[in-house]
């Protein structure tokens, strides 16, 4: 074995090896922007090709949306589930099957002969996008000092940001270009290459170091709750079917799956106080940073499907936009959102998580009451202005709220919180869809949208931003109680 000369300093070995070290991290936030760029763009591209799905299979469009809905419902009840998995066999190892089954669920989506056996590829590839969704977050804090946290939480919402607004535009070309088909098979070489750089460069799994720890790792998976996921599933897929069924109208049905999802909530929380090894410890919840930060994240989501709920309907029938100059404005939030996404996280680092909050929250409460007063003033002009203050502001609090919760987390804790930290998300935007569908619904005075004159949308408008800038309102009042301001102690989220 070759010596290392001793003329070589102590500090130069050091120094070498701390290069190595930032090298391989910068390797690894790779891998996981790039898992995080493919669930988010599983979400978007789709959406722009069910038009041609109700041609290409002759179906209607109640039928051909469950394409869509089959992929979120996945993400919404299983994020959860397979975040605490992770904790317990492996994150590395899970988020490996997670892309390997979200790139073999896309080869099906692309090969799919009949609507049904395309819905089903689309619910494995949402099982493979919850899982490469929950994961990432968790493996931040394995990656990078708590120092940089913020700056890798910023890239991860970046890259989210881009996905979102890469799917519309680049699903248009491939269909345009090639047909519908494409608008799956594109995640194909993607995520071969996200699979090739998470198994090369993320950290091995602890648990796997050896055959004490295997049994040890094998007993924890016996105990994984499966009457509590299974109880947990099904809750969330009653509430969301509660929100999504009905395209606006809320019937029988969503009444009845909506008082479901309540008695099944309360049910989950009963089992969890008995079971030994519970997926969710009700003792979690008591701790006030988590419980704050998932409040806050479920109104700050709720509020942003607002934008992409009304903004369409005011840019198109109020100010009677033709439907590219709308698209090109509904645009403008995503990108921006795409350019603030890196520069919000390194303010996290410079300012602290919890002022971070704050501002970000301040931001986005002056964007939601711009959205109320000035598009009616200035047009286009206001609706640019306000939507250019909201988004940063919704950056800046995403990379502080994601920071904050998950900088201090136990590790056998990460994969478990970072998956509630993207269910709280995923039911505010469901939430957004229906609950701020309503109002502006209610505002505009019609029960058809369609049928609304040009004021009465605007009145919509304004009456839907003033009820999302109350609840932003009530997010910053939370964000002011003081659980971000205190430091989380050792028994935080240990529990």
């Amino acid at each position: 074995m070759k010596a290392i000369p001793e003329s070589i300093p102590a500090t130069a070995t050091s120094q070498t090896g701390s290069q190595q070290i930032s090298a391989s991290a910068r390797w690894i936030l790779a891998s996981l922007s790039l898992s995080m760029l493919l669930s988010s763009l599983g979400t978007s591209i789709a959406n722009v090709g069910l038009p041609s799905l109700t041609h290409v299979f002759n179906a209607s469009f109640q039928q051909v949306q469950w394409v869509v809905v089959a992929y979120l419902l996945a993400i919404t009840t299983l994020i959860v589930s397979v975040g605490r998995l992770g904790d317990m066999m492996g994150r590395k190892r899970l988020l490996l099957a997670g892309i390997a089954l979200f790139t073999v669920a896309s080869a099906l989506c692309g090969a799919a002969p009949t609507l049904n056996m395309l819905i089903a590829a689309r619910a494995l590839q949402g099982l493979g996008a919850a899982i490469m969704m929950a994961l990432t977050m968790a493996f931040v804090s394995e990656t990078v000092s708590k120092e940089k946290t913020g700056s890798a939480m910023g890239l991860l919402g970046t890259m989210s940001a881009v996905g979102t607004a890469l799917g519309p535009s680049l699903g248009g070309l491939l269909i345009a270009g090639i047909d519908w088909r494409a608008i799956f098979l594109i995640n194909l070489p993607l995520g071969i290459l996200s699979f090739f750089l998470a198994r090369r460069y993320l950290p091995q799994d602890q648990q796997a170091s050896n055959k004490a720890d295997n049994k040890a790792n094998n007993k924890a998976s016996a105990r994984f709750d499966h009457i509590g996921t299974l109880l947990l599933v099904l809750t969330l897929a009653a509430y969301a079917l509660a929100m999504t069924l009905g395209r606006g109208h809320f019937g029988v049905l969503n009444l009845a799956l909506l008082l479901a999802a309540i008695l099944g909530a309360a049910l989950f929380m009963l089992v969890e106080t008995k079971v030994a090894s519970p997926l969710i410890r009700p003792a979690l919840f008591r701790d006030i940073t988590l419980s704050t930060s998932l409040a806050m994240n479920t109104l700050v989501a709720t509020v942003m499907m607002a934008t992409l709920v009304v903004g369409p309907f005011y840019l198109s029938r109020s100010l009677a936009l033709s439907d590219a100059m709308v698209g090109l404005l509904m645009s403008i939030g995503p990108v921006i959102s795409a350019c603030s996404g890196v520069v919000a996280g390194r303010i996290v680092d410079r300012m602290g998580a919890p002022a971070t909050v704050t501002t970000g929250l301040v931001a986005m409460v002056t964007g939601a009451f711009a959205l109320a007063l000035l598009p009616a003033n200035l047009g286009i002009t206001g609706y640019i202005i306000a939507i250019a203050i909201l988004t940063p502001g919704y950056q800046l609090f995403q990379a502080a709220n994601n920071t904050a919760v998950m900088q201090d987390i136990a590790p056998n804790q990460r994969g478990l919180v970072s998956g509630m930290l993207n269910l709280s998300r995923n039911l505010g935007l469901i939430t957004g869809a229906t609950l701020m569908g309503a109002v502006f619904a209610w505002a505009s005075g019609s029960m058809d949208i369609r049928t609304a004159s040009p004021v009465a949308i605007a009145y919509g408008m304004r009456i839907s931003f003033l009820v999302a800038s109350f609840m932003l309102l009530l997010a910053l009042g939370l964000a002011a109680t003081g659980p971000l301001i205190s430091k989380r102690g050792e028994h935080g989220c240990d529990v």
